[in-house]
């Protein structure tokens, strides 16, 4: 049995994978791993493997590499490993996706970088390869990492899309609370990104975001050439079922009338609402008065 070795390497010496998807956060569990590592150390190893430069590439372990740095250590403890650039992907992938919760622009970049990997690997270079057989390499390579992972060939390909999103849309894709749904989004993929950006100027207007009817029939008058600004503007302007009406107001106006001691936004509704109940009261004595 070849039981593989860790060996120490400095900080300095360790580099992202490229274009390595998967969020590395400041956030309360870095705080826990940070705390764990100042108590215990690096109890799993990262994986890396070696550069031309004499650097390392970290593949599994980025997360572990940050908790170091704000822990103050030196060096960590890691497995080096001789991996070809597919290999190494797969592998990064992989064992990122153990995490208990992905993000949507997590997995559709990690599921399209693994779709390219194994692609790579099963592809025929002779002469009798066709689009054909290439197409259906990829399908049975979509329904292999859809059941790793316990989804369909048809949501891989889904998440992948949103990879076509502009980032400011995808970051909407990602918010738990007011945020795009995986559905509509997929849909608004399709649109050029200089739509996308005219819609993502809508959806800030309005404060809402596509529906699904709404965003396939965007994504239809795109396809067919007959999407313009007035028409997204149109169908964002549509009020739908479940959306509670808002009131724009110019901020600049109202925030130049406010008293001093109101600051935030909470304090301007409140005065706002406070004004509005006293005016009505004013009203209600005049009507009283005139009986």
């Amino acid at each position: 049995m070849n039981i593989e070795k860790a060996i120490p390497i400095p900080l300095e010496k360790l580099f992202d994978f490229p274009n390595h998807p998967f969020q590395v956060n400041d956030d309360k569990e870095m705080e826990n791993m940070v705390e764990t590592v100042k108590t215990g150390g690096i109890i799993m190893p990262l994986v890396v493997r070696q550069r031309d430069d004499g650097n390392y590439e970290i593949i599994s372990g980025h997360r572990r590499k940050r908790a170091s740095q704000l822990a103050n250590l030196k060096e960590v403890p890691c497995i080096i490993r001789n991996l070809t650039d597919d290999e190494a992907t797969i592998i990064m992938v992989d064992s990122n996706m153990q995490r208990e919760r992905i993000l949507p622009s997590e997995k559709a970049f990690a599921y399209k970088m693994k779709l390219e990997a194994q692609k790579h690997q099963g592809q025929r270079t002779d002469l009798t390869s066709s689009q054909v057989a290439t197409k259906l390499n990829e399908e049975r390579t979509a329904t292999k990492i859809g059941s790793e992972f316990g989804e369909s060939k048809d949501t891989v390909y889904r998440y992948i899309r949103l990879t076509e999103l502009i980032p400011e849309l995808l970051e909407l894709v990602d918010k738990e609370k007011d945020g795009m749904a995986l559905s509509p989004a997929v849909e608004i993929s399709y649109l050029n990104e200089d739509d996308q950006y005219v819609l993502l100027n809508r959806i800030q207007f309005y404060d809402a975001t596509p529906s699904q009817t709404q965003a396939k029939y965007m994504k239809k008058l795109s396809q067919e050439g007959k999407l313009t600004t007035e028409k997204i503007d149109e169908i964002m302007g549509e009020e739908k079922p479940n959306q509670v009406e808002k009131i724009k107001i110019n901020a600049e106006r109202i925030y130049s009338l406010l008293p001093e001691e109101v600051k935030t936004e909470k304090e301007t509704e409140e005065f706002i609402v406070k004004c509005i109940k006293e005016h009505n009261r004013r009203e209600e004595r005049k009507r009283e008065m005139a009986r």
